[in-house]
C-alpha cells in the first residue's frame, strides 16, 4: 500500500473523520474512511496513542458487568467499565476514576494491564489498555446526566446464562466468555 493524501474530513466534539487516499496492490487509487479520538496531522500518527481503558473488574468470585444503554447501537449492552484518559493521567488513575464515576466502587489491586489494542480495527485508530482489576466497595450511582448505566456483579453461572440471552459488546462478551469457563 502507498499513501498519498491524508485529510480530515471533520472535526466532531468526540470524533474526528478523515480520508486516507492510497494505491492498493494492484495500483489502483482508493479512498478509506476513519475516525479518531485525537488529532491526526498525518498518516503517521495513525494508531500512535492509547486513548482509554476498558477494566475486567471482579469482587470474591463474581464479575463486574454494566448493562448500559448506548447510542451508537440504539440499545442496552452488557459492557465492562471503561472510559477516556484524561490530558496528563496515568493509565492507573484513568482506571480508579472511571471505575469510581461508573460503579463507586474503587480499585483493590490491580492484576494486570494488557499493553494497548485496537479498539474497532476497521474504522479507528483508537487503541485501549486492558486492566484487570479486584475492586472494593459498594455499588454506587456516579454517572452523569448523559449516562443510563446499571452496574452488577454476576456469579460463574449468572454470566453463562446472559452470555446465552443478552446482548453484549465484543469486549465485554470475551471477558464473560473466559470468565464463566
Amino acid at each position: 500500500m502507498k499513501f498519498i493524501k491524508f485529510e480530515k474530513v471533520k472535526d466532531g466534539k468526540y470524533l474526528k473523520n478523515y480520508e486516507i487516499t492510497y494505491l492498493n496492490k494492484a495500483g489502483h487509487e482508493k479512498k478509506y474512511e476513519i475516525v479518531s479520538r485525537r488529532e491526526l496531522n498525518g498518516i503517521e500518527d495513525v494508531g500512535g496513542k492509547p486513548s482509554g481503558v476498558s477494566i475486567v473488574a471482579t469482587q470474591e468470585d463474581r464479575l463486574l458487568l454494566l448493562h448500559e444503554f448506548r447510542m451508537g447501537v440504539n440499545r442496552y449492552v452488557y459492557n465492562l467499565c471503561a472510559g477516556m484518559i484524561e490530558p496528563n493521567e496515568t493509565i492507573e488513575e484513568c482506571i480508579a476514576r472511571e471505575l469510581y464515576e461508573e460503579t463507586g466502587l474503587h480499585v483493590k489491586t490491580i492484576k494486570k494491564i494488557l499493553p494497548p489494542s485496537f479498539a474497532a480495527v476497521a474504522i479507528s485508530d483508537t487503541t485501549t489498555y486492558i486492566a484487570f482489576v479486584e475492586v472494593e466497595g459498594n455499588l454506587e450511582d456516579h454517572t452523569s446526566e448523559n449516562e443510563q448505566i446499571e452496574a452488577r456483579f454476576y456469579s460463574r453461572d449468572e454470566v453463562k446464562e446472559l452470555l446465552e440471552t443478552k446482548v453484549f459488546s465484543s469486549r465485554a462478551q470475551m471477558a464473560a466468555y473466559f470468565f464463566s469457563e
